[in-house]
């Protein structure tokens, strides 16, 4: 681990399994339905077989997806791959609470600037000046990463 590092967000875990597996099985129960069972009308069996198949290859994108870290350091929130999601300077907020439009296990950044969209399933989001960390994370390392980011923010209005 860098020494720059403050705090790592890691998707190992059930939450990421159960999630590939749920998506994989509804893709094949779809798919199986569609082809198995088709419905009478060519319409509605041209639906269920494009919605299975994007069921698997939403599967598929959350497994590549999930095996990404966050890294937080002083100047900006990063992926293993290197996508920059915030520099830390041109984050305004932070949105942990209950009734927050937030991801399971995570939480939203509002951003100074709107920044391009880019979507990593389960892992995170970024539409505009919003930021969402969240889906299959783990809760106990979300919610450090958070509070390090609210201290910060809170230290340079200060």
């Amino acid at each position: 681990m860098r020494d720059d590092i403050l705090a790592e967000v890691n998707c190992r875990g059930p939450r990421r399994i159960v999630g590939i597996t749920l998506l994989l099985t509804l893709g094949g129960l779809v798919l199986y339905l569609a082809f198995l069972q088709p419905p009478a009308n060519l319409l509605w069996q041209a639906f269920l077989i494009g919605m299975g198949l994007i069921s698997l290859w939403l599967a598929q994108k959350l497994q590549v997806a999930t095996r990404r870290k966050l890294f937080l350091t002083e100047t900006e929130l990063s992926d293993s791959e290197g996508t920059v999601l915030a520099r830390v300077d041109d984050i305004v907020a932070v949105n942990r609470g209950a009734f927050a439009l937030k991801p399971s296990n995570g939480f939203t950044l509002t951003l100074k600037n709107p920044a391009p969209r880019a979507w990593q399933p389960g892992l995170w989001w970024r539409v505009g000046r919003r930021v969402a960390v969240g889906g299959v994370t783990p809760g106990a390392q979300a919610r450090p990463m958070a509070d390090i980011i609210a201290i910060m923010i809170a230290r340079r209005q200060a």
